[in-house]
């Protein structure tokens, strides 16, 4: 990763100052009470921030000026400031390098599809999980991002598409995947709080469904039967990659604490309590993971640990700088999808978005 300047390495890197974001709707009036203001100020700054979309005072017209300023400095702090914005794929992918109060750098990446637009988001600056295939990874962990820097990205995500800022006209920000830098439920607590701004109708939250929210993870069992006792109804995305422990010890470190059927029982209890299908994320990497025999172990498995509630997300490896690991050849892919399918495993492969701009899956590295 490239270091960043001096200027940007002196301030302790820690999480920003109290966002209204961080607070509950009692928590926001309590701190309007503080700050002299009357109680209602804290709807109204709410509804700017989530109905709006935004954190400019000159558009909070309907709060005196004097209060405003005071409001929106003490409440509102600066979160991020962006740094670049890049785009491929004739302009439908967006890849946005943000740098946050204390110089952390981190990456969300918005993508336009015919029937939906999705965000991307970073719920860490970094990872800690070291998986030897992903540039995140490989550049270990800064620091957890606060309930309002994950929130934040996905207002801002929400304005780009109202104001158009993609190809096809204004539009409506439709799904979240937690994807970006970082393991979710690694950062519990805020991730949590985090899904509950996203989904909470304005003005307590942006109205995003939940059920369009997916929460990724490489196998944090605790933490995953934690997330099944919230009884939200978000997708769980279970980063397996492969289906045997030996080398999933190598490729998913953490594999050494809950090893491949601890994390399928888990997973088979969240879709139990909401429903829902588990996406299952697997990287196919040449002469790796991608044997005949381990789409077959894969079908297998999945089928005895989750029954008709699971889906095998095939993701072509993203190449990212230095790596020896490169994608599967395409007919070796197209087997490994009929044999896990073969199984009785639904099984596709992923549209791959934003390579040529390292905003893919594996690639956000959040150079300066």
């Amino acid at each position: 990763m490239t270091s960043l300047p001096l200027v940007f390495d002196a301030p302790k890197r820690g999480l920003p100052p109290r966002h209204l974001v961080d607070l509950t709707p009692a928590e926001r009036q309590e701190a309007v009470e503080q700050l002299g203001e009357k109680p209602f100020r804290a709807k109204q700054l709410s509804n700017h921030y989530f109905g709006r979309l935004t954190v400019d005072p000159a558009d909070m017209t309907d709060i005196p000026a004097a209060s405003r300023d005071k409001l929106v400095s003490d409440l509102m702090p600066p979160l991020f400031t962006t740094v670049r914005k890049v785009t491929c794929d004739e302009g439908t992918t967006s890849k946005t390098l943000l740098r946050a109060h204390d110089g952390t750098l981190i990456e969300s990446v918005l993508m336009r599809y015919p029937d939906r637009a999705t965000l991307c988001i970073s719920s860490q600056a970094g990872c800690g999980m070291a998986c030897p295939f992903c540039a995140t990874g490989q550049g270990g962990l800064q620091r957890n991002l606060s309930t309002a820097e994950i929130v934040d990205q996905v207002r801002m995500g929400a304005k780009a598409m109202r104001d158009g800022e993609l190809p096809g006209g204004p539009g409506r920000l439709s799904n979240i995947v937690f994807m970006g830098m970082g393991e979710p439920l690694a950062n519990y607590k805020r991730v949590i709080e985090a899904v509950r701004r996203i989904t909470e109708p304005a003005p307590d939250g942006l109205g995003i469904s939940q059920r369009t929210v997916t929460v990724s993870t490489v196998g944090l069992v605790p933490a995953i039967r934690k997330l099944t006792e919230e009884k939200m109804q978000v997708r769980l995305a279970v980063s397996l990659h492969t289906p045997d422990d030996e080398l999933r010890n190598t490729l998913v470190p953490v594999n050494t604490r809950w090893d491949v059927a601890e994390v399928l029982e888990a997973a088979r209890g969240y879709a139990d309590q909401t429903g829902r299908r588990v996406s299952i994320e697997y990287a196919l990497i040449r002469d790796i993971n991608d044997q005949p025999w381990r789409a077959d172990l894969l079908g297998k498995k999945l089928r005895k640990h989750l029954g008709q509630f699971v889906h095998v997300n095939l993701i072509p490896l993203n190449p990212t700088p230095g790596s020896k690991w490169d994608a599967s050849p395409k007919p070796v892919e197209r087997e490994f999808v009929r044999r896990v399918r073969e199984q009785g495993v639904e099984c596709t492969v992923r549209d791959t978005r934003g390579q040529e701009i390292a905003a893919a899956c594996g690639q956000l590295a959040a150079e300066g």
